[in-house]
């Protein structure tokens, strides 16, 4: 038999061969049978120099042209396989099980940030508090100093700030849309603003350049110290759960007069003391204070007449202390695993 007739044959028997190909396995061992280094097709090229000139060319064209079609052939098929689909050919057609179950669909989950907001914005629109939004790139002004902190105030050196250029920032609280709002409509003034904020600091598992804060406002004739503690009192035991006890503690804030913050007794642990707490039974859940007068005077509010309070709080803490996350950097490594456990 010469070289070309058993070329010939090879073709032939590769082409019955391909027709039982079902997986990806099985066209491997197709693939080295064909066209591995130890092949009959890679022999039959390699003692092309043992042969006639004029047969040399006329074979080697040959053996090429038919590794060429097997090589096709086989990316053909490997892409089929991997992407599922039926493949027919022209010596068969693939059968197709209809009786096989389909395959199934991952879906997606809801993130716990964005759970968090959507609860609390339930909780406050159920105690009578409108959502309010405002930009995320903020003037100078609003961002500082119509809250009480001009330029030379010792807290701006708190929000390590993203400048845009000297007048424009990236704001770094959700407490400038308070002023927005405030300017744009007198009292009764009853909102929240959450949204996206951005200090430029070390990424860690406390703290990220972008994380989420929901701002609090409430201003009207006679609104007291006593309103700010029932409200976030009955904020926190419908979020955490009834038997959360909470504290505020003295503290201070640029824009609120007196400040305090306020803390949640211990769900994880009942308060005994554990890792999350720092084994003092208590959590750091917020920052709050009676609106000072002097934010007053930015928009035009009488502050002998009206009085208000504020408070603000960081989502991805909140749904860190609830869920009992310890690595803020979960929220943004988009693993659907930690979503499944959570939810």
């Amino acid at each position: 038999m010469s070289a070309k007739e058993r070329i010939t044959e090879l073709k032939q028997q590769f082409e019955r061969d391909s027709e039982q190909i079902s997986n990806p396995a099985e066209l491997e061992e197709l693939r080295v049978k064909y066209l591995g280094r130890k092949c009959e097709l890679t022999a039959i090229l390699r003692g092309l120099k043992d042969l006639p000139v004029e047969e040399r060319k006329e074979v080697g064209k040959y053996a090429n042209q038919i590794r060429s079609e097997i090589e096709a052939w086989v990316k053909d098929r490997k892409g089929s396989l991997e992407s599922g689909e039926a493949v027919s050919t022209a010596k068969t057609d693939a059968v197709f099980d209809y009786t096989l179950p389909g395959k199934k669909r991952k879906l997606g989950r809801r993130h716990p940030v964005n759970i968090a907001i959507e609860e609390m914005c339930r909780i406050f629109f159920g105690m009578g508090f409108e959502i309010a939004v405002g930009p995320d790139v903020e003037t100078d002004y609003y961002n500082f100093e119509a809250l009480n902190i001009p330029k030379d105030h010792p807290a701006r050196d708190m929000q390590d700030t993203f400048y845009i250029d000297d007048e424009t920032v990236l704001r770094t609280h959700t407490s400038p849309v308070q002023i927005h709002v405030m300017e744009s409509q007198k009292p009764p003034v009853r909102v929240i603003a959450p949204g996206k904020c951005y200090r430029n600091e070390a990424i860690s598992a406390r703290s990220n350049v972008l994380f989420h804060q929901i701002e609090g406002l409430y201003v009207d004739e006679g609104v007291t110290f006593a309103d700010l503690k029932g409200t976030l009192e009955g904020f926190v035991r419908e979020f955490f759960g009834s038997d959360i006890k909470a504290r505020l503690r003295a503290n201070y804030f640029p824009f609120t007069e007196p400040s305090a913050e306020l803390d949640i007794s211990c769900f994880l642990c009942n308060a005994k003391g554990c890792p999350i707490c720092k084994h003092t039974g208590w959590l750091e859940v917020l920052g709050c204070g009676m609106v000072d007068p002097a934010v007053f005077s930015f928009v035009g509010y009488d502050p002998e007449k009206y009085s208000g309070f504020a408070f603000g709080m960081g989502i991805e803490r909140i749904a860190m202390l609830k869920h009992g996350i310890d690595d803020i950097r979960r929220f943004f490594e988009n693993d659907l695993r930690v979503l499944e456990q959570l939810l």
